[in-house]
This record gives structure tokens, C-alpha cells and sequence, in this order.
């Protein structure tokens, strides 16, 4: 089977990794919120946060981003489970 010259990635853009890193940052801020006290006003920002890092990953069409892999072949491998019972058998 031929290689194509291209193999795809699943790592996805900067611009989508700017929209993943402020929702990632949102959620951290209204974690620490929900553990201080709770803090109401710091999980409300953190909220707020995280919408502002859905609209970004809608603004950069983050759902187009992901690059398809050609189906990976893989051969079979025998597996033995440990918890297999297997008989003895004597020569």
C-alpha cells in the first residue's frame, strides 16, 4: 500500500489551541471559585470566561479542524489474560 505524502494530524491549529487554552483557563478560574468558599463572583467570571472561549473556538471553526487519518492497518497479536484458564498439559 502507498504512503500518501500526507499524514494527517489530530495536534489541530494555534488559533484552536488559543480557544482551548482561555476555556481551559476559564474552568480553572471557576474550580478555584467552587473551592475557596465557594466564591461566587470567581465562578461567575470563570463562566464567563469559558463563554468567551466558545465564541473564539466558533470565530476559528474549531470543529473543521481536526485532519483525518487514513484507516490505520494493524496486524491481530495473540493475547493471554492472565485470568485465562488454561489447562496443564503433561509430556
Amino acid at each position: 500500500m502507498a504512503e500518501s505524502a500526507h499524514q494527517g494530524s489530530h495536534g489541530g491549529s494555534p488559533k484552536s489551541w488559543l480557544a482551548v487554552i482561555i476555556i481551559v483557563a476559564g474552568f480553572t478560574v471557576g474550580g478555584v471559585g467552587l473551592t475557596l468558599g465557594p466564591s461566587w463572583i470567581t465562578f461567575w467570571v470563570g463562566a464567563g470566561i469559558c463563554a468567551v472561549g466558545g465564541v473564539v473556538a466558533l470565530l476559528v471553526d474549531i470543529l473543521s479542524d481536526v485532519i483525518i487519518d487514513a484507516p490505520r492497518v494493524m496486524p491481530e497479536r495473540e493475547h493471554h489474560s492472565p485470568f485465562e484458564h488454561h489447562e496443564l498439559t503433561h509430556h
